[in-house]
């Protein structure tokens, strides 16, 4: 949020717009501080917030509009704001804990990870998919890469309150620790000889895509066990990373499912 805001608790998050603010009092009221919804919002959607708030015991405060546009910038917030407890981030030891629980259960762990992404809406993209498609966790590098912000909570649709993000220092090395923990690293590229159907995606397994334009760094494909592509039929050289994790998740998910 641009600006002071003493209202705000602090350590507190902001999300915004209807369906993202919805979803938070709809599966994690106990983190939700306060919503703040223009004055002049009195259509069904909001008044359908309002009442959650409230079952809740959540405060909601009326504001001017203008106030929440000088508060958010150019955003398309809906009229409708939250300060929220944001979702712990995990660290690598957390995520390596939480792959020893899963790899004994029967639905092996499934881990994005994004090499690079800077667009926001991309990583609100792969979250929301992320979400739908029962990962475990989603990997993205400190530096040069896309991190949960306002706008990336909005994109995820409520999905960066459920699926946890971790950031790590050298993705590379993060990805050879997973290995040793027991998963496959598949890498995605348009150029890759196998198929993503040719390669066994039902063990515990990350996926990783590149950056827009650029892909996969070099030392991140080498450490990959299998590069793998998508089917194009089309004219178009790529696809948009966040379709492109949507149509490897959705593979995993399919394989899975047999």
């Amino acid at each position: 949020m641009k600006g002071s805001d003493s209202s705000r608790p602090q350590g507190s998050q902001t999300i915004y717009g209807l369906h993202a603010v919805r979803v938070m009092l709809q599966k994690h009221p106990e983190r939700v501080g306060a919503v703040r919804i223009a004055e002049r919002r009195e259509d069904p959607r909001v008044r359908e917030i309002d009442e959650l708030a409230r079952r809740s015991q959540v405060t909601v405060q009326r504001v001017d509009a203008q106030l929440l546009r000088q508060k958010l910038g150019d955003v398309a917030h809906q009229g409708v704001v939250a300060d929220i407890k944001p979702l712990p981030p995990w660290s690598e030891d957390d995520l390596l804990a939480a792959i020893q629980a899963a790899v004994e259960l029967p639905e092996r762990p499934l881990v994005l990870a994004l090499d690079g992404v800077q667009d926001p809406h991309n990583l609100g993209a792969c979250l929301r998919t992320a979400d739908a498609c029962g990962v475990l966790a989603v990997m993205v590098p400190r530096d040069r890469a896309a991190h949960v912000t306002p706008v990336v909570r909005k994109v995820a649709a409520g999905a960066a309150e459920t699926t946890p993000v971790v950031t790590v220092t050298n993705l590379v090395r993060a990805l050879k620790l997973l290995k040793e923990a027991g998963l496959w690293v598949i890498g995605a590229d348009a150029d890759a000889s196998k198929q993503a159907h040719e390669v066994d995606l039902k063990g515990g397994v990350v996926l990783v895509l590149g950056a827009e334009g650029t892909g996969l760094r070099q030392l991140t494909r080498q450490t990959c066990d299998w590069i793998v592509r998508l089917p194009q039929l089309g004219a178009v050289e790529s696809l948009n990373v966040s379709v492109a994790a949507g149509m490897l998740l959705y593979e995993a998910v399919r394989q899975r499912a047999q």
